[in-house]
């Protein structure tokens, strides 16, 4: 390394965060304003059997790129790679805007352009979201950088309840397409701030792309992503289409990994798994995507149905849940920091996080928007616990040079979980109401045309026809998060096989992957805590 990170560190980290801070409210905010903003963009132009593409392009573009825009900060330098991102980014979200204007020909195929350059902003996103942990590891050493991700873990929890009333305020007062354009002064006062002021320490490695194993790589995420997105909606679980998907995925997957152990700069390192940390990290981060994202899109739909909320009040009532997560992450990161021990946090953040999807269970039609908060903050308290924690310790798992790569693995696993977990739980939520009293009702299915025109029924129903309907959807919604409880009670068991290894306190240590011996000689002569 040709410089300390430490020495450049200290002049400029805060100012740099503030840029870092804005990219990464840019990516996660983006998809959940566009949410509110697609009823409109359907009225305009069409193709209501394909609107959901508007969102998976995106998740999918974003899925594709994390694990190979960390290994390009790798090889040729996180400032330029990340950069380059936030153009990407910028360039996807005008594009975005002027789908279907004169600009780009009118509004004929407004739908289908709409969709390509969602992927594109997709692409950005994914290196904003993998690029700014991989920063902040590069300019903090770990001992430090639990404060910081802390403060990364509330902007995820603001986004996560911001999306929708911004969303909902700029496609009422303003135009759909300013949820797009409005990433353009952000980004660009983001972009301007970081070129002027981030200077990050270098790494020398060699410059060999694995083009084979980043293509594999993507054709196989493309066919998971689709077949959790298609499998049960567009085509049935068995059809040919999801299960030529799924074998596509599992043989482009096997030969990746081939590939991976030949490459001399692999995209996704394969011994990094031999670190227990990392591949016990790794697994918790698939399990807290599938039970989180899968689960909590359902508490606006409970809200905006069983609870009779608007689409931007229901965002209001999500405010408990990002204030517990919020303050239980800057709260855990300032802990971190000042005593150096992390293994108590995913443990605790388990089984809190299991309690609040135990709570969730109990959602009904009776129950008042003080209790459902109530429940929620519980659950936002669990989070706090384990968000930015789980990438702490992935980061702290590797040696710097892999810093990129392992932040890259433990988003996309977090990615790829919350994908199955919005499958997986839609199918469960689907059947449930399907077998319920209140299944004729919506026999148009969710996500649909019918679906939509269904809801709006709901609103005109009276009398025991409307309480048997809600008391259909409120058994539904409760039983995905029974399902999602058995998924969280594993977190808190695999948290416990993780090794307290001491936090570094500089990036040019080395860490520790094999005996206690060697990783107390990483810690600077620390013993390990068990």
């Amino acid at each position: 390394m040709s410089q300390s990170a430490e020495a450049i560190a200290r002049p400029n980290v805060r100012v740099v965060l503030f840029g870092l801070m804005i990219a990464m409210m840019l990516a996660m905010l983006d998809n959940m304003i566009v949410s509110t903003a697609l009823p409109r963009i359907v009225f305009e132009f069409g193709g209501a059997d394909h609107f959901t593409w508007v969102v998976t392009a995106y998740v999918l573009g974003t899925t594709v790129s994390t694990p190979i825009w960390g290994k390009l900060g790798d090889l040729y330098g996180r400032k330029a790679v990340f950069l380059t991102s936030v153009v990407i980014f910028l360039i996807g979200s005008a594009l975005c805007g002027m789908s279907g204007s004169s600009l780009l020909g009118g509004v004929d195929d407004g739908m289908i352009e709409l969709i390509a350059f969602r992927a594109v902003q997709g692409l950005g996103a994914g290196g904003l979201m993998v690029g700014v942990m991989a920063i902040i590891g590069d300019l903090v050493p770990p001992r430090e950088r639990g404060r910081y991700q802390g403060m990364i873990a509330g902007i995820m929890a603001i986004a996560m309840v911001a999306g929708p009333l911004v969303g909902g305020f700029i496609t009422d007062h303003l135009s759909w397409r300013w949820a797009f354009y409005v990433n353009l002064p952000l980004g660009g006062v983001a972009l301007l701030l970081l070129a002027t002021t981030m200077h990050l320490p270098k790494y020398r490695t060699e410059h060999k792309i694995d083009w084979l194993g980043a293509a594999l790589l993507s054709v196989g995420i493309t066919a998971i992503v689709l077949v959790t997105t298609w499998g049960g909606n567009e085509y049935d679980w068995t059809s040919p289409q999801i299960l030529g998907l799924a074998a596509l995925a599992a043989v482009t997957l096997a030969l990746f990994g081939l590939v991976e152990r030949r490459a001399p700069e692999p995209i996704l390192p394969l011994g990094l798994f031999a670190n227990r940390n990392f591949a016990v990290i790794s697994v918790i981060g698939f399990l807290l995507g599938f039970a989180m994202f899968g689960s909590m899109n359902f508490l606006p739909l409970y809200q905006q149905t069983v609870q009779g909320a608007s689409a931007t009040n229901s965002g209001l009532l999500l405010l408990p849940l990002m204030f517990g997560m919020l303050v239980v992450s800057l709260v855990v990161g300032r802990v971190i920091t000042k005593t150096g021990r992390y293994r108590a946090f995913p443990i605790i953040g388990g089984v809190v996080m299991a309690a609040g999807m135990g709570l969730l269970t109990l959602l009904d039609v009776g129950t008042s928007k003080v209790e459902s908060s109530l429940y929620m903050i519980v659950l936002g308290v669990g989070m706090g616990f384990l968000m930015q924690t789980t990438m702490l310790i992935a980061q702290n798992s590797v040696e710097q040079k892999d810093l990129g790569a392992a932040s890259g693995a433990a988003t996309f696993f977090r990615s790829i979980g919350g994908s199955f977990g919005v499958a997986l739980f839609g199918a469960i939520f689907a059947n449930r109401l399907a077998d319920s009293a209140a299944g004729p009702a919506f026999a148009g299915g969710q996500g649909g045309e019918g679906g939509a025109m269904d809801l709006e029924k709901l609103k005109q129903l009276t009398g025991p026809m409307r309480e048997v309907v809600l008391g259909g959807l409120s058994d539904a919604i409760s039983h995905v998060f029974v399902w999602a409880v058995f998924l969280t009670v594993a977190v808190p068991v695999l948290a416990w096989f993780i090794k307290e290894v001491p936090l570094r306190s500089s990036n040019d240590v080395r860490p520790a992957d094999g005996t206690p011996e060697d990783q107390a000689e990483a810690a600077l002569g620390r013993a390990p805590v068990a």
